[in-house]
């Protein structure tokens, strides 16, 4: 039997302020700070010796990753970060206020770039100095793998691939393995797992700083809960 633990980051400082955050680096709030202890306190009662972490390369899931290891008191185990694990990429919507966006493009516009599985956002101009290809922590990806915009669909494209290549064959080995990284990803990352269908894959939210456990046999699901039932979403499955 595995164990394998996903949990979406604590609350950054753009999630407070309702803004399209996508690969924008923010920070944690001290309330994502204090979710993600509580994550760390609620696993550690599990009493599971992971044997590897990944996370993506943004820091709210890096340093969410870094207070649960401090946590459970393994904060020397190996960890990978992957670019593959990055939240969806919002494009030109990025950094904008969701509230604003949807007064000025409308709410039904706006729910589908943020909820259909296939259509994705304005795409972000690559001679815009905000685009990922200009930051330095992207410089060893190839620019032509960097989106500009991305549906759901192109971000289940993007970590699902390297989930089954780099973690399921340590899953089939009854490895444990902890995941910090984003809503999205993990809601792609639930789609693969759970066998979620495009239509209601639209339905699937993730609270941040609540871990779900998922125990599997043979990589096939036998069990999955959150840890903190008083802010459990639903967790849909086609299992």
């Amino acid at each position: 039997m595995a164990n394998l633990i996903l949990v979406r980051h604590g609350q950054s400082q753009w999630n407070l302020e309702n803004r399209f955050t996508g690969w924008y680096d923010a920070e944690l709030t001290d309330q994502g700070k204090q979710e993600a202890k509580r994550s760390g306190e609620l696993i550690k009662k599990l009493n599971i010796k992971f044997e590897l972490a990944f996370t993506s390369y943004q820091k709210r899931a890096i340093n969410t990753l870094a207070i649960i290891l401090d946590e459970i008191d393994q904060a020397n185990l190996s960890t990978i970060r992957a670019w593959q694990l990055n939240e969806r990429h919002y494009g030109a919507l990025q950094g904008l206020n969701k509230a604003e966006t949807e007064a000025k493009h409308g709410k039904e516009q706006v729910m589908a770039w943020r909820r259909s599985y296939t259509i994705s956002p304005p795409k972000l101009d690559k001679k815009n100095l905000e685009h990922s290809i200009h930051n330095k922590t992207y410089e060893e990806i190839d620019p032509k793998l960097i989106p500009d915009s991305e549906s759901l669909l192109d971000t289940y494209n993007r970590v699902v691939p390297y989930y089954t290549k780099e973690i399921e064959i340590l899953l089939k080995n009854e490895k444990n393995i902890l995941i910090s990284a984003h809503g999205n990803s993990l809601r792609a990352l639930c789609k693969k797992i759970f066998n979620i269908s495009d239509t209601m894959i639209t339905k699937l939210e993730i609270p941040t700083g609540n871990p779900i456990l998922i125990k599997m046999n043979s990589l096939k699901v036998q069990n999955f809960e959150y840890l903190d039932q008083s802010r459990a979403k639903e967790i849909i499955t086609n299992q």
